[in-house]
Parts: structure tokens; sequence; C-alpha cells
């Protein structure tokens, strides 16, 4: 359990500072096709279906690829 803890904490502090050295490199998330956006006067409505599923897909991919190396 503490190296599931500590391998987290160390791909998050990787994606902290590739996120800080490159602020651009994730623009195209959240404006992918499939997205739904709504707005009108002040309401404003943001359904991120597509990146979800893109998300979900990413990561139950990466949690199989861990689970099988440890």
């Amino acid at each position: 359990m503490a190296r599931w803890i500590i391998l987290t904490g160390v791909i998050f502090i990787i994606v902290g500072i590739i996120l800080q050295m490159f602020p651009g490199l994730m623009n195209w998330l959240g404006r992918l096709p499939g997205d739904i956006r709504y707005e009108s006067g002040s309401t404003r409505v943001y359904i991120p279906i597509t990146t979800m599923l893109l998300l979900s897909i990413l990561l139950t991919i990466a949690v199989n690829l861990l689970r099988r190396l440890l």
C-alpha cells in the first residue's frame, strides 16, 4: 500500500513539473469534439463527455500496466 502512495505522489510531482514548464501542453483537453458547451447570457453549461471518456481509457490502461509491473 505504501508503495502505491509513494508512486502516485511521484507521478503527480512529475506531471506537475511538466505542466509548470509547458503551460500550453494541455490546452486541447476539454475542447475535444463531443464535449458539450452551451452559453446563453450569463448561463454556461459545460459537459466534457469525450474528455472524460478519453481520460477514463488512459487511466484504465495506466492502472492495468502498473498492476502487472508491481
